[in-house]
């Protein structure tokens, strides 16, 4: 039962650390710039020492996913984006695509795929904020399939991976920068797969990491695409993988700082005990959030469906009725006001749902965030609501 009391009095409690951003997201527990002290700084990523750190992070990557050993695994340009983009350009073409869009990234990739590739057999499955797609109206067995795993600003993600069809013959591109270290991927019904470091590591941004199985490797190297690919987007040369960006020789100079804090996270990661660890911390923080929804009465998750609730990226819809019946644009005024208010006090930073969402705060619960800091946030939320609708109430608004 969803309590009716406003808790007007300020907290006592603020969380240790107050980062809940989806992205950038919270380095890990203890976390500080020392820890990056063996950092490769000033010396060339094609060095030995250089080449090792870059291979370290595509080791640790594949031993603690337990990705299998004959998917190529690698570090990329431009982020999650850009090992998506690298998929798309490179790969799609060589038969239809079924596309599903239910959230800012999504859609993104649709765009991507009709408006810039405008490929001709697209066939877009499309849903609303909150909700997802009909999973089962789409082909997985004859044609390529892009979806997002998680999305990030609806917080709603796939149920599993059992809609996909273990035997088929397109590929499966899947971008699941914020479903890695959260969820025990299939990697047998993965056949591109991305991330990036700065979502369930923490890490910092704009190195994408990218996964292929056999079957996308032998589609790099049989199907050539009809328009020009920037270097940027090679993945082969004379019809055959360029082995090198799948051994730490990556196409651009990457950062060795951001390479040392990734290394420094999945360290980190096998210390607490690897990825069924870093999953049951994403779920106990996601069963703080699930309690303090169910007993206060201004607040709901956006996902509908219980099942396909994002554990990390949780985003939640202002559920009071006099407030949800209000105009989009004022109920943006509220959420600024409410997460400026909690920024302002240090309490939490950056907890707007995103911009192409629906009005709401946005609370990253993955590995890197400490269960304790997700219950002193709560007292804050609320009282965070409390004064703003206090105030709005004064002004008669």
């Amino acid at each position: 039962m969803k309590s009716t009391s406003s808790q007007l009095d300020k907290p006592a409690l603020k969380p240790a650390n107050p980062c809940f951003s989806s992205g950038p997201c919270a380095k890990r527990p203890g976390w500080s710039l020392e820890a990056l002290g063996g950092a490769a700084l000033g010396r060339s990523h094609r060095s030995a020492v250089g080449k090792a750190k870059l291979k370290g992070v595509i080791d640790r990557h594949r031993a603690l996913l337990g990705i299998p050993d004959d998917y190529p695994v690698g570090i990329v340009p431009a982020s999650d984006t850009g090992a998506m983009e690298m998929a798309l350009w490179s790969m799609l073409g060589a038969r239809g695509v079924d596309v599903l869009a239910w959230e800012s990234f999504s859609t993104g990739w649709m765009k991507d795929i009709t408006g810039q590739l405008k490929l001709e057999d697209a066939r877009c499955f499309t849903a609303d904020y909150g909700d997802i797609p009909d999973l089962s109206a789409v082909d997985t067995a004859t044609r390529d399939v892009v979806f997002v795993w998680n999305g990030t600003t609806s917080g709603v993600c796939v149920p599993d991976g059992n809609w996909i069809a273990a035997e088929r013959d397109g590929l499966t591109i899947c971008d699941a920068t914020s479903a890695v270290f959260a969820y025990d991927l299939p990697w047998d019904k993965l056949d591109v797969t991305t991330w990036s470091w700065q979502k369930v590591l923490g890490g910092e941004a704009a190195h994408g990491m990218i996964v292929l199985s056999p079957r996308a490797v032998e589609r790099l190297a049989s199907y050539t695409p009809p328009w020009p690919l920037p270097k940027i987007f090679r993945m082969t040369k004379s019809g055959a993988l360029i082995e090198g960006i799948f051994k730490g020789e990556t196409i651009n100079t990457p950062s060795m700082l951001a390479v040392e804090d990734a290394l420094d996270t999945l360290r980190w990661i096998e210390g607490i005990g690897g990825l069924q660890e870093t999953i049951r911390r994403s779920r106990e923080n996601f069963a703080v959030i699930e309690e303090w929804v169910r007993r206060t009465p201004w607040i709901d998750f956006l996902a509908a469906d219980p099942a396909c609730r994002s554990r990390t990226s949780v985003c939640l819809r202002l559920s009071d009725p006099e407030i949800a019946a209000s105009p989009t644009a004022e109920q943006w005024e509220i959420v600024k006001a409410l997460a400026g208010l909690l920024e302002a006090e240090g309490a939490a930073y950056d907890i707007k749902t995103h911009k192409d969402s629906s009005p709401g705060l946005r609370l990253w619960a993955a590995a890197t965030v400490e269960s304790d800091d997700l219950r002193a946030l709560t007292p804050w939320l609320d009282w965070a609501f409390a004064t703003v609708r206090g105030a709005r109430l004064k002004n008669g608004t």
